[in-house]
């Protein structure tokens, strides 16, 4: 485009301006709160009617995949919401990646070591839920880690 609306919006962008950390943590925020809601839409997760309020015996999936329960749904959406409030400064976005990475990777060492059909598999998982912890929790920390700014020198 030509002229004076060359370089103008018709509204700004709200990550104008915004550290590249916060920024990642609202992105990732985001996507636990859809994550959190898409668990209790019938369709997306499979078989709805098995859905249980927590433990391994919530036969509801995911995506036909990640074994859910209503208490494993809550865990997401307030991991979120979280997030979101979390991610208003380069600090405490910083924190919520990393601190939150360190949880998933957490997450993960406990579903590789616990009895998927032992009470103690309470959220409930699967180990498709353990590959997508450690890969959240990776990713994550590494968001955390290679987005925040530098001091300079």
């Amino acid at each position: 485009m030509i002229g004076p609306l060359a370089h103008s919006r018709a509204r700004p962008n709200p990550a104008d301006g915004k550290a590249p950390v916060r920024r990642a943590a609202g992105v990732v925020a985001v996507v636990f709160v859809v994550i959190g809601v898409l668990g209790f839409v019938p369709g997306v997760t499979n078989p709805y009617d098995e859905l249980r309020f927590a433990g391994h015996h919530s036969g509801a999936a995911l995506f036909d995949t990640f074994q859910v329960s209503v208490l494993h749904n809550l865990v997401h959406l307030a991991f979120g919401v979280a997030g979101l409030v979390l991610s208003r400064t380069v600090t405490r976005a910083r924190a919520y990646l990393v601190g939150g990475g360190a949880v998933y990777l957490v997450l993960w060492l406990y579903g590789v070591v616990m009895d998927a059909s032992s009470g103690a598999n309470f959220l409930p998982l699967n180990d498709a839920d353990n590959w997508l912890h450690l890969g959240l929790g990776l990713g994550m920390v590494a968001l955390g880690l290679s987005t925040a700014r530098r001091a300079p020198g």
